[in-house]
C-alpha cells in the first residue's frame, strides 16, 4: 500500500474503495445500513427459502430415484448450500462485499511470504497426525461410507466452525489494533465502530479464509497424490469391504480416495484457522502489517470526516 494519503474528500473516497474499505465512505455506509434493515433481510431469507426448498426436494428425489443412499442428507445439504449462496450473492452485490473480497485476495497474494513460514510450522505436526488417520482402516470405512450429502455437510460444518472462531478472534484483534493507534494526533475520530469496524473484520476474515483455503487445497492435493501412489487397491478393498468406485474410470483415483482426502482437508482447514490466530510469530508478522494499514486508513478517515 502506498503511503501517499489523499488530500480531498473525493480522493479519500476513491482510496477507501481501492483498499477494500467501502463502509468508510458515508453514502455507501448509509446505503448498506438500509440494506441491512430487517424488512430487506426478511425478503432475502424468503427468496432463499423459495429457491432452496424446491431445489433440495429435487436433489433428494433424484438421489432416491437413482437408488442411492442419502436422499434426505443430500436434500438438506443442497438446500443449505442454496441458502448460503443466496446470502453470499446478496452480500457481494448489495452489501459491497465484492470490493472487500477483491482487496483481501490481492492482499493475500501479495503476502504469500508470510503464508509459507506459517505452513512450514503448521504442516509438519498436522501431516503427521492426519497421515496417521489417512492410513487408518476405520477412517476409510467411515469416510467411504458417507454419502455425498453428509460429506458436504461435514465440510460446511468445519468451515462454519473455522469462520466462527476467526470472527471472534479477529474482532479482538481489530479492537486491540484500534487501541494501539495514537489518539493524540487523531483524537476521538480514530475510534472505529459499527459498520466500519465490521468492514475491517471482513477484510481480515476474507484474507485469512483465503489463506486457509489455499492450505486446505494443498493438503487435499497431497493426499490425492499420496493415496494414488502408496495405497494399493487390494488393501483398500479389504478395508472398506467392497470394490472401489473409480471416477470416470480414472485409476488409481477412486471416489473413496476423494472422500477421505476431502474430509481430512476440511479438518485441516479448521486446524489452520485455529493455528493462524494463535501462532505468536504469525500474528506478530501479519498484524504488524495490518497495524500500518489500519493506521493509514484511520488517518485518511480523519481527513475525510474533517474535510
Amino acid at each position: 500500500m502506498t503511503h501517499d494519503e489523499p488530500s480531498t474528500r473525493p480522493e479519500a473516497e476513491a482510496w477507501f474503495l481501492a483498499h477494500g474499505l467501502p463502509y468508510f465512505v458515508d453514502p455507501i455506509r448509509e446505503q448498506v445500513r438500509r440494506r441491512l434493515a430487517r424488512g430487506r433481510l426478511a425478503v432475502v431469507v424468503a427468496v432463499g427459502l423459495l429457491l432452496a426448498v424446491p431445489v433440495a426436494v429435487a436433489a433428494g428425489w433424484l438421489v432416491h430415484r437413482a437408488d442411492v443412499e442419502g436422499a434426505v442428507s443430500t436434500g438438506i445439504s443442497v438446500g443449505a448450500t442454496v441458502l448460503v449462496a443466496v446470502a453470499a450473492t446478496y452480500a457481494v452485490r448489495a452489501l459491497r462485499v465484492r470490493l472487500i473480497g477483491a482487496w483481501a485476495v490481492r492482499q493475500t497474494l501479495a503476502s504469500l511470504g508470510l503464508l509459507f513460514p506459517l505452513a512450514t510450522r503448521a504442516l509438519p505436526m498436522l501431516l503427521l497426525f492426519v497421515t496417521f488417520l489417512f492410513i487408518n482402516t476405520e477412517v476409510w470405512m467411515v469416510a467411504s461410507a458417507l454419502d455425498g450429502g453428509i460429506l458436504w455437510g461435514a465440510v460446511m460444518l468445519f468451515a462454519a466452525m473455522a469462520a466462527g472462531f476467526l470472527v471472534v478472534r479477529l474482532v479482538e484483534e481489530v479492537d486491540r489494533l484500534d487501541d494501539e493507534i495514537g489518539r493524540e494526533e487523531l483524537g476521538d475520530d480514530a475510534d472505529v465502530v459499527g459498520l466500519q469496524r465490521t468492514n475491517l473484520v471482513l477484510v481480515l476474515l476474507i484474507t485469512q479464509a483465503f489463506q486457509v483455503l489455499l492450505l486446505a487445497l494443498a493438503v487435499f492435493a497431497f493426499f490425492i497424490v499420496f493415496g494414488a501412489v502408496a495405497m494399493k487397491e487390494e488393501v483398500l478393498v479389504a478395508w472398506i469391504g467392497g470394490d472401489l468406485t473409480y471416477l470416470w474410470g480414472i485409476r488409481p483415483i477412486s471416489l473413496e480416495l476423494v472422500q477421505v482426502s476431502t474430509f481430512l482437508a476440511a479438518f485441516s482447514g479448521l486446524y489452520f484457522a485455529v493455528y493462524a490466530v494463535t501462532d505468536e510469530t504469525y500474528r506478530r508478522e501479519f498484524f504488524s502489517e495490518v497495524l500500518g494499514e489500519l493506521e493509514q486508513a484511520l488517518r485518511v478517515r480523519v481527513r475525510y470526516l474533517r474535510g
